[in-house]
């Protein structure tokens, strides 16, 4: 279908969702963020669901940022209404009750950067590049780049690429600690398998709280930050995950999470 701008596969319990505008290089309008936000809302009801991979279409690009043809024919209000969906997206994405791992195929630019930051991994193939590039068009990031790049990789190197709106190459973004680590283009989407594939071995409700543990403390001082890991540890102990967990190290058997 014409307006079918996202994609979505399963293998199991993990949902691969493809960013489908391959002809403008998978870049954001209204109608794809509109499309991601009804997936990844879906997708948090979703109990069968528990890693989501995001990749682009074709092989070029990751995602490109926002559409800037159509971003030429937008109101002021729009261009408003524009970077507050996109914004708030990104950070239902960062907060979505699974694991979220970026598949960076290609290029990703503006607010493809900014999607990857709001993944909680990313894995990049070698040929792809990165960077927040939107000094460049005389306007800053505005769906999160300022917030999660330093965050990421440190302040001073993230006012460098944002004062510079430079890329980096696959090579830089893993040596900055942009991405988690590389694969060859052929075996990106093969290796964020393999890593969801391991995520889901472990219990549910443990990866929920370890992710809501570490996106909360983060922002907190360490006292602070160990009081969430302690509440967040409290709502494990009395689910039935734990105690087939000990159940099958005494039996020496792989444990059946059903996420209660």
């Amino acid at each position: 279908m014409a307006n079918d701008f996202i994609l979505e596969e399963r293998q199991d319990q993990v949902v691969l969702l493809t960013l489908n505008r391959p002809e403008v290089m998978n870049s954001f309008n209204f109608g794809m963020l509109r499309s991601l936000k009804k997936r990844m809302e879906a997708l948090y009801r979703d109990a069968q669901a528990r890693v989501i991979i995001i990749t682009g279409a074709g092989d070029k690009a990751f995602c490109s940022g926002a559409d800037l043809k159509e971003r030429l024919t937008y109101t002021e209000d729009e261009v408003r209404e524009f970077i507050h969906t996109i914004r708030n997206l990104f950070t239902f994405i960062e907060s979505l009750n699974k694991p979220v791992i970026a598949a960076v195929n290609g290029i990703a630019l503006g607010g493809g950067t900014e999607l990857a930051l709001a993944c909680d991994i990313r894995i990049a193939s070698e040929t792809a590049s990165m960077g927040l590039t939107e000094t460049r068009l005389a306007i800053i990031p505005g769906a999160g780049g300022t917030q999660r790049l330093p965050r990421l990789v440190g302040r001073g190197k993230a006012k460098e690429l944002i004062f510079t709106g430079r890329r980096v190459d696959a090579r830089e973004a893993l040596e900055i600690g942009l991405v988690n680590k590389l694969s060859a283009p052929g075996s990106l989407l093969e290796d964020c398998m393999a890593m969801a594939s391991m995520i889901c071995e472990t219990g549910p409700i443990a990866i929920q709280q370890a992710k809501f543990a570490i996106n909360q403390g983060i922002e907190t001082d360490l006292n602070t930050g160990l009081a969430i890991e302690s509440n967040a540890y409290w709502i494990t102990i009395p689910t039935e995950d734990r105690l087939e967990a000990l159940a099958a190290f005494r039996d020496k058997r792989k444990p059946v999470f059903k996420g209660k």
